[in-house]
């Protein structure tokens, strides 16, 4: 049964990429975001939220998918899978993040179609959480000057004061995010997904097994990413796989710090501008 599970996730996880994908166009290493993965306890009553938030529904299958400009959310509730080991918070992975055109008309729709939203902190308007039923934590900010009414904007990883440097220079050198800072503290921007740092007062577990089990980043070149880092000493969790039918590759590493990752390569890629 178990073999069977694992069958069935990995020919899902293989199916055509273009169709379901909304990636922004990849940077200089060929990276570019992908997808967040999340164990859910309810699929239905989870997707709910993604969709009351402005996603689109995608197809039919035992992993389903909520497509937003920048990101993929995936929901797997697969028979026989263990239950998730708790929420973002508490991981390393806190939360994550979209950005909407305006909060306060957002939230007013999504409270409308049952979506739980919580206040900014300290009173902002331009800011709000919605907490999902499966324990997944989202902050969301305004760009009033964005094209689109809602994207993805971050991804925040909490980790112990000395990693965050490291971790930053980390993402930089394997994964071409281009450093910086965003209200005094570092960040790394990859296309579709900033990457921000903070720290973190006590030891937070890995992502794997947990709501947030893994994010997904979509590569160019597949085999040449895995030289890459096999070259920089990074192991995969993961090997290389490939379904000859759609063309689309998969492999798993987890960063020094737990995050665990998927790397994909998806035939005929569409970007959005």
């Amino acid at each position: 049964m178990k073999k069977l599970i694992s069958a069935l996730w990995l020919a899902s996880s293989l199916t055509a990429g273009a169709a379901w994908a909304q990636p922004y166009a990849p940077n200089e290493a060929g990276v570019t975001m992908g997808h967040w993965h999340l164990n859910s306890r309810d699929v239905e009553a989870n997707k709910k939220v993604f969709l009351g938030m402005g996603g689109t529904e995608g197809g039919p299958g035992p992993l389903q998918r909520v497509t937003f400009p920048g990101v993929v959310v995936i929901l797997n509730q697969q028979a026989g899978a263990p239950p998730a080991t708790g929420g973002t918070i508490g991981s390393v992975v806190n939360h994550v993040g979209f950005i909407v055109q305006n909060v306060q008309e957002s939230v007013a729709k999504w409270k409308a179609a049952g979506v739980p939203v919580e206040p900014g902190n300290n009173g902002r308007l331009d800011q709000a959480y919605v907490t999902t039923p499966d324990g997944l934590r989202i902050e969301i900010l305004e760009n009033k000057n964005q094209n689109v009414p809602i994207r993805h904007e971050h991804v925040h990883f909490f980790l112990p004061e000395a990693a965050i440097a490291q971790s930053q220079a980390w993402y930089g050198k394997i994964f071409g995010a281009k450093a910086s800072v965003r209200n005094n503290a570092p960040v790394a921007d990859i296309p579709g997904v900033q990457l921000r740092f903070n720290k973190a007062d006590t030891a937070q577990v890995p992502t794997k097994g947990r709501t947030l089990d893994h994010i997904g980043f979509d590569v160019t070149d597949l085999q040449g990413f895995i030289k890459k880092l096999e070259a920089n000493g990074v192991k995969l969790d993961r090997p290389y796989s490939k379904n000859e039918q759609s063309g689309v590759a998969l492999a798993f590493i987890t960063d020094p710090w737990g995050t665990y990752i998927e790397l994909n390569e998806r035939p005929k890629p569409v970007y959005l501008p």
